[in-house]
């Protein structure tokens, strides 16, 4: 919308930003989410049950308490990422990048002209309803819309250094289950050869200028992701949240 994004703002400035991933459909419990302090939210349409009403229903929820919706795409699809943008979101996350290509595809997707060939509608909820004619948007969306990309696979890692000469990339997201899976060790996300790996894509992307992003299971992994440079942290799912947390009180009391 017209208007700072505060998510990369706070990126900007240094901060580490923290937040779920989000498949489960209820505007509360997005809504709880800003009163509890977290950054952002990353609904899911790649593993989530959620559509473009129920997209749109927890971007305003979001917005309402502060806290930054980020749509994660089910893939580098040009009008799934118009129609993530169009509905108000801070930004888009795209999965399965792997080469320069697929990154250059991202931003043509989700920037106007000049730098892509974002669909231009200033009637949507991004274009504030056609409330100011549609005055400047094309620049602000393009100034504060969030790009992140998923790097999930020994392809992608490869691939890095072309990936990061792609123009128009906020956030290299490093996804650990993926990687793992590439590595023959699926799922076993704090082997030492999947912390390498995210270590060493760390460190190159920052050297480089660039803010990285990736996925904690639990706040130990989270803290161990801050400590070697990740700033964009994504910190469990709410269903799992709240399942671990309603197990805990359950086991709490009736020990």
């Amino acid at each position: 919308m017209v208007k700072q994004n505060l998510l990369k703002g706070k990126l900007e400035n240094g901060e580490t930003v923290i937040g779920p991933f989000c498949i489960v459909p209820s505007m509360t419990m997005i809504d709880t989410l800003g009163y509890s302090g977290m950054d952002f939210c990353i609904l899911d349409t790649e593993h989530g049950p959620m559509d473009l009403q129920t997209i749109t229903d927890l971007c305003i929820a979001a917005d309402g308490t502060g806290v930054s919706p980020i749509v994660r795409v089910g893939e580098n699809n040009e009008r799934l990422i118009l129609r993530a943008l169009d509905v108000g979101s801070s930004g888009v996350q795209v999965p399965q990048i792997n080469q320069k290509s697929d990154a250059e595809e991202v931003v043509q997707s989700a920037k106007y002209s000049p730098i892509g060939h974002r669909g231009l509608s200033i009637f949507t909820r991004a274009g504030e309803y056609f409330k100011h004619a549609g005055k400047d948007h094309t620049d602000n969306q393009n100034d504060n819309t969030l790009v992140i990309v998923h790097i999930e696979g020994q392809r992608g890692l490869n691939n890095l250094d072309e990936i990061m000469s792609v123009d128009g990339i906020d956030v290299l997201f490093l996804g650990p289950y993926d990687i793992s899976q590439s590595l023959g060790i699926p799922g076993q996300v704090t082997d030492p050869k999947v912390e390498k790996a995210i270590r060493e894509a760390t460190d190159k992307a920052r050297s480089l200028g660039r803010y990285v992003g990736s996925y904690a299971k639990d706040v130990e992994m989270g803290k161990w992701l801050i400590d070697i440079g990740v700033q964009y942290l994504s910190i469990n799912t709410d269903a799992t949240i709240y399942m671990q947390s309603c197990e805990k009180i359950v086991n709490d009391l009736r020990k």
